[in-house]
């Protein structure tokens, strides 16, 4: 069985119109998500790393020197998005 869409006295007006306003919902909805992440979200250490773009050697060292606070359960560490965007310092140029 194939996948197919029937479109029948769909104008192509009207068919375009539809995917406009698709496509702008989901950019909507992107776009509020991104600007307003939950900032309790906990990454676990893959994921910390991912996002800091570093080795999670870098991550261990970090966290036992308490530049980045880890949280625990079990043997299992996870992290605060926020407090990990708090702990990025500016450059001077």
């Amino acid at each position: 069985m194939t996948n197919s869409i029937l479109l029948q006295n769909v104008s192509p007006e009207a068919l375009t119109e539809l995917i406009k306003q698709g496509v702008k919902s989901q950019l909507e909805d992107f776009k509020n998500s991104f600007n307003n992440p939950n900032p309790d979200v906990l990454m676990t250490r893959e994921q910390t790393c991912e996002f800091l773009q570093i080795d999670s050697s870098t991550l261990w060292h970090w966290t036992n020197k308490g530049k980045v606070i880890a949280y625990g359960i079990g043997n299992r560490r996870y992290y605060k998005k926020a407090e990990l965007l708090e702990c990025l310092t500016p450059l001077k140029k």
